[in-house]
């Protein structure tokens, strides 16, 4: 009770010195009765709103956010489909929400004006009269809210009709000079100011409320339960009405933790003990929470997990006990801590709440787990001991997963609208480069000055509207160093950070050294003086904009450093080394399979390798590579196998250069050389080298998945002869030029290639048009068109190797993965892929040495069944234009990756009666682990 009055106290302090945030508040009244055989809530709210700006309003604007999940074209629908989540899509009506206004009515009980704008979750109601500045107008809404299924957002009705509330209710936008009212597209960002908060819940009495607000009474009458909740200064109020709630209550003397995270490894006792020191740790370096309790709930954690952690299965658990644990409530109530007292915008002025989130987990890591590695106790197995990776801190993980973006360059600057992010930045590598910003700027500063330039901005700031830009007085005032470069360079911009040593100049006990900047910013650098691995000396540069020279001692110092620590998160750390006498600034290192990237190595990495293809075998062999987890400018890889059926050393190599580019639509190039020796038939082998350049163009707007390139290569080929083919053509090369356009949606999905080749037998164009819809009605309709002719052909009549292909390319290229390229029969010869004619049935004319146009049509009829169809027009020099047609069923199993074709009815008639009908049957099976992982990374990048 005592504390409850302090904390009350508090904030009648809080209301007095703090002028205007009382009164600045709206009041909102509810009263919402649970229906839960209709899963809805029929509400009655009155909102008194205060005009807080200078303006006169005759309009008020209120988020309706329940009603984004109404239909199948709302923003927050595309936005599922944008993320390959073809789950709301495809969800019944009746799990769907909706919000349906009855009346709204001023004071009086006069209709008031209202309507949709701008979306279907945005209500603008017109007042009847203006609302001057300074004044309260008060509006009474009825309506009743449809609540969602819980699996698309974590948040409405669960199987078990429970309910977690989230945006059940009409929220005042917020006007400061404009209005800030926007869309939900799933992104956590509905901005509100801090308001006082009376509502009253009638609902059965078996369902229990839990709520970090007030409850000030609550009474059974017959099958009726009446709860009243009180919060002052909330920005949003979250509820959940459950039969049999897992919730417990964990109590500090700090605030009251209710939390349903479980974790049947963790006793009660040491989750009490685990949750208090989180709760005097942000204490420590926020300062007082003010409210008492805090909802801790595993779907909003589960929405926002500790990545890494939440990966791994139940029975693996390498950390120690209660890590874990400890790791998710820290992360989880590190956020509400933050979100709920600083009012920051939460679409356009975000990032600081992500970043301080990040820092101080990196803090709280550093303070009670020094030692703990990124892997757990799996860094001790003798079996992973040798790898980088097994020496990596847990917190080394934030600017690695931030590097991943920036080496893809799909990196995005801190300050980009939040609904503008990639799913990957948004959820994980912004907040990650923004925490390490942080830790970037307490290092140069001081922790003594950052620290307390923390406390100080969250104890003037909280529960009043602010923008990132306080932080940034705030800590200027408590150091003398520029901190402007945080604020400008490092978080409005793209470019990356990459500094280098240019030169080193040995002056007598010293060493000059001129430093690089090698990116378009200016930002501080941090110069190390080493010997081996004992750091002698360590010199801040002030902020670099090209070139900077600093003097250090040269007192046993052997090797210089910039960034040794990893502080910074460079793009490129391998250039950060020089020797003062010496050669090599970093020494070579052989390491068996793939690792994490060591800076401090030339890293080259060996491992087995085993392939299969019908005439060579299974192959076996080793794989010597630089490539890293993080992706490299250049990249080369040396393949030797030996085929054990063609008893026969083949393999492959390659090496490219990839040049990115910030700011430009084109955003990479790319040079590249690639060869290869195997097997094309039994006992006959072909080389290929091919050195290639490609161009990559992009829109502005990263999350528009519209890319174009164009490709330019020359593909040299040297066959074995074949003495059952006296038409062959051994050895030839052809240039190609090719043109991609590409705009792979889940509801929209359009590819086109225009491709030119020549060669000394031949030239030839083509052009490939794919198209995919799905329909609201849950039809998906698929068109691919194909057109291609020679402009000469020189190859003879009975030669169809360069030839347009009806069914089976022959694939003179080598680009497709054949398992069996030269069968004519058998399972391998039944392998399809679409390219050129498409078709699935084996029809004559198979080729065209003229010019050829087919249309691939395929409708589902019902889930992952399809039927398709394919028309076209085959014409040769010596027998002129056929016509041929097929139709089909495809099993879809997983598009694109894993499906079967089963020919029905086509130019030969009846496929099904005619005999060996499982050899018409064809397969397309996907086997490539890189080709694989395109399915999952698509939802994030």
């Amino acid at each position: 009770m005592f504390r409850k009055f302090l904390g009350q106290l508090s904030i009648s302090i809080l209301f007095v010195f703090i002028g205007g945030t009382l009164s600045a508040q709206h009041v909102i009244t509810i009263d919402a009765t649970l229906q839960p055989e209709k899963k809805s809530l029929l509400i009655t709210q009155q909102l008194s709103y205060k005009n807080v700006s200078e303006d006169i309003l005759n309009e008020i604007y209120f988020y309706d956010w329940a009603n984004s999940f109404s239909s199948k074209t709302t923003d927050l629908a595309e936005r599922f489909a944008e993320n390959y989540n073809s789950s709301f899509h495809f969800e019944k009506e009746r799990n769907r929400g909706k919000t349906d206004v009855i009346s709204m009515t001023n004071e009086g009980q006069q209709p008031l004006s209202w309507e949709r704008e701008g979306g279907v979750d945005i209500l603008k109601v017109t007042l009847e009269k203006p609302l001057n500045a300074g004044e309260v107008y008060t509006m009474n809404l009825q309506y009743t809210v449809k609540m969602p299924n819980d699996k698309f957002t974590r948040y409405g009705v669960t199987a078990q009709n429970d309910y977690k509330l989230q945006h059940w209710y009409l929220s005042p936008a917020v006007y400061d000079g404009s209005w800030h009212v926007y869309t939900n597209k799933n992104t956590e960002d509905l901005y509100l100011t801090p308001s006082s908060f009376s509502i009253t819940l009638h609902t059965p009495p078996e369902y229990i409320i839990t709520s970090d607000f007030e409850m000030e009474n609550q009474t059974v009458s017959g099958t009726v339960k009446t709860t009243i909740l009180k919060g002052e200064n909330r920005m949003k109020a979250v509820l959940y009405l459950e039969k049999n709630p897992l919730f417990e209550t964990i109590e500090t003397d700090k605030l009251t933790v209710v939390t349903d995270i479980q974790n049947k490894k963790v006793t009660p006792p040491l989750k009490a003990l685990l949750v208090d020191r989180i709760a005097h740790f942000l204490d420590e370096n926020l300062g007082d929470y003010p409210f008492d309790k805090m909802v801790v709930s595993e779907a909003d954690y589960k929405k926002n997990p500790v990545y890494g952690l939440n990966l791994l299965p139940n029975f693996i658990n390498p950390f120690p006990a209660g890590f874990d644990y400890d790791m998710v409530q820290l992360k989880s109530m590190t956020r509400l801590y933050l979100e709920n007292t600083l009012a920051l915008h939460p679409r356009e002025d975000y990032w600081l709440i992500g970043a301080l989130q990040v820092y101080l987990m990196s803090e709280y890591v550093d303070e009670h787990y020094p030692n703990m590695k990124i892997i757990g106790n799996l860094s001790e197995w003798w079996i992973i001991r040798w790898a980088h990776a097994s020496s990596l801190e847990f917190n080394d993980q934030y600017p690695i997963l931030y590097l991943n973006m920036a080496r893809n360059n799909i990196h995005q600057p801190l300050t980009t609208q939040k609904d503008s992010l990639l799913k990957f930045n948004k959820e994980i590598a912004n907040d990650y480069y923004g925490g390490t910003g942080l830790l970037y700027l307490e290092d140069y500063i001081g922790e003594t000055a950052y620290k307390k330039s923390v406390k100080q901005f969250y104890s003037e700031n909280r529960l009043k509207p602010i923008e990132t830009s306080s932080f940034e007085e705030v800590v200027s005032q408590n150091t003398t160093l520029p901190v402007n470069w945080l604020f400008e360079d490092y978080a409005t911009s793209r470019s990356t950070i990459d500094f280098k040593i240019k030169k080193v100049e040995k002056l007598g006990d010293s060493l000059r050294v001129t430093i690089k900047n090698k990116r378009d910013n200016t930002l501080p650098v941090s110069l190390y003086g080493l010997n081996k691995k004992t750091i002698l000396s360590k010199t801040w540069v002030p902020p670099v904009d090209s070139l900077a020279t600093v003097t250090i001692s040269a007192k046993d110092v052997k090797k210089l450093a910039l960034n040794y620590e990893g502080v910074i998160p460079e793009y490129n750390r391998r250039n950060n080394f020089k020797t003062v006498n010496g050669i090599l600034n970093r020494p070579l290192q052989f390491r068996l399979f793939q690792d994490v990237e060591d800076q401090n190595y030339n890293q080259l990495f060996f491992m087995p390798i085993f392939e299969y293809n019908l005439y060579d075998g299974i192959t076996a062999g080793v794989k010597l590579y630089n490539k890293t987890i993080l992706p490299k400018a250049i990249h080369y890889q040396l393949e030797p196998q030996f085929g054990f059926r063609s008893k026969t050393i083949i393999g492959s190599g390659s090496i490219s250069y990839t040049q990115n580019l910030d700011e430009e639509n084109l955003y990479a190039m790319r040079y590249g050389l690639a060869g290869s020796y195997y097997s094309y038939d039994k006992g006959l082998f072909y080389s290929r080298v091919s050195p290639y350049m490609t161009f990559a163009f992009r829109n502005e707007e990263m999350r528009d998945n519209e890319k174009q390139f164009i490709n330019i290569r020359n593909v040299n080929v040297h066959r074995d002869n074949n003495p059952n083919d006296t038409n062959q053509e051994p050895n030839y090369n052809v240039f190609n030029v090719q043109y991609v356009y590409s705009n792979p949606n889940l509801i929209d999905y359009f590819t086109g290639v225009v491709d030119y080749q020549i060669s000394s037998k031949f030239s030839k164009a083509a052009v490939t048009l794919e198209y995919r819809k799905l329909f609201l009605n849950n039809r998906q309709l698929n068109l691919r068109l194909f057109a291609g002719t020679f402009i000469y052909n020189d190859s003879s009549e009975n030669e169809n190797f360069f030839s347009f292909a009806l069914d089976r390319p022959t694939d003179y290229m080598f680009d497709y993965n054949y398992y069996g390229r030269s069968e004519n029969s058998g399972l391998f010869s039944q392998q399809l892929i679409i390219a050129e004619g498409g078709f699935k049935s084996k029809l004559q004319p198979a080729f065209s040495n003229n010019w050829m146009a087919t249309l691939n049509a395929s409708t589902n009829i019902w889930k992952w069944i399809y039927a398709y169809g394919d028309v076209g027009l085959v014409n040769n020099r010596a027998s002129g234009t056929d016509a041929v047609f097929d139709t089909g069923v495809r099993l879809s199993l997983v598009a694109d990756y894993f499906e079967l074709y089963f020919p029905l009815y086509s130019n030969l008639g009846w496929e099904p009666g005619l005999p060996n009908y499982d050899q018409r049957i064809r397969f397309i099976v996907t086997l490539s682990p890189s080709t694989l992982l395109r399915l999952f990374t698509r939802r994030w990048y």
